[in-house]
């Protein structure tokens, strides 16, 4: 009970609610990657958007912080998810918040496709498994900086036997030696060759010295009975072969 200062009277005093008051939800960043999980388990990855899949990917390397930022910069800087894990070390790091937590899982991911890749087709016939191939070599080399050069060895029943990194080189260059081409497919006994090299322009049309440098190493390989069945330019987007344009 109240007493009224001005008039003496008592006045009950208004009931108290005990409700309590309404609050805005709040999404934590655990139960938002929970549901994430669920829906990639439910439905599969082509369920999730490349920063949504990224998310996944990097909350083990900060699972008690919103990841959800650092995505959308990975993204933004890169492109899209392919591009963000086969980025260089040395670019991650500049983005903030990619530490070496980060850069850990994101090269993690970039190592397990390629090794999946590659289980594909070693031991596969290559020139019927074609695009099995050709996956394995953009998952491999699309991204690299720098000018690589592989060698792929069949066998006589065109098996692949072997796959090799000969040389690396420049953004636009890369140093390869017929005999040392030769050479190697002698020592694995192999019969046939694919030649891959990438272009980190993003252009796969072969220059004039690919064509001088794969006339050559045809050359070579012709003088001791190897085949050359085909020579490929990967580019970031579509990937050029020689045999297809008639330059072997």
């Amino acid at each position: 009970m109240t007493h009224h200062p001005t008039n003496g009277a008592f006045q009950e005093a208004p009931l108290l609610s005990l409700k309590p008051a309404k609050t805005a939800s709040v999404v934590t960043p655990g139960c938002h990657r929970a549901r994430l999980r669920d829906r990639f388990m439910v439905s599969g990855p082509d369920a999730l958007a490349d920063i949504e899949m990224l998310e996944l990917v990097l909350h083990r390397a900060a699972a008690r912080r919103d990841i959800r930022p650092l995505a959308r910069r990975l993204i933004e800087q890169f492109g899209d998810f392919n591009h963000v894990i086969s980025a260089p070390t040395a670019r991650l790091r500049q983005i903030p918040g990619a530490g070496d937590g980060v850069i850990r899982e994101l090269k993690l991911v970039e190592a397990a496709a390629h090794r999946l890749a590659r289980a594909r087709v070693m031991g596969c016939h290559a020139l019927s498994s074609w695009s099995d191939l050709m996956t394995y070599c953009k998952v491999s080399m699309a991204h690299q900086p720098t000018e690589q050069f592989r060698i792929l060895f069949l066998d006589r029943r065109n098996v692949l036997i072997a796959d090799e990194a000969q040389q690396s080189g420049t953004i636009d260059h890369v140093p390869v030696y017929p005999r040392e081409v030769v050479k190697r497919a002698l020592e694995l006994n192999a019969s046939a060759l694919i030649l891959v090299h990438n272009h980190p322009s993003g252009d796969p049309t072969p220059s004039e010295a690919d064509i001088s440098m794969t006339e050559r190493i045809c050359a070579a390989a012709a003088a001791v009975g190897l085949t050359l069945h085909d020579h490929v330019v990967v580019g970031k987007e579509r990937d050029t072969s020689f045999r297809s344009l008639g330059l072997l």
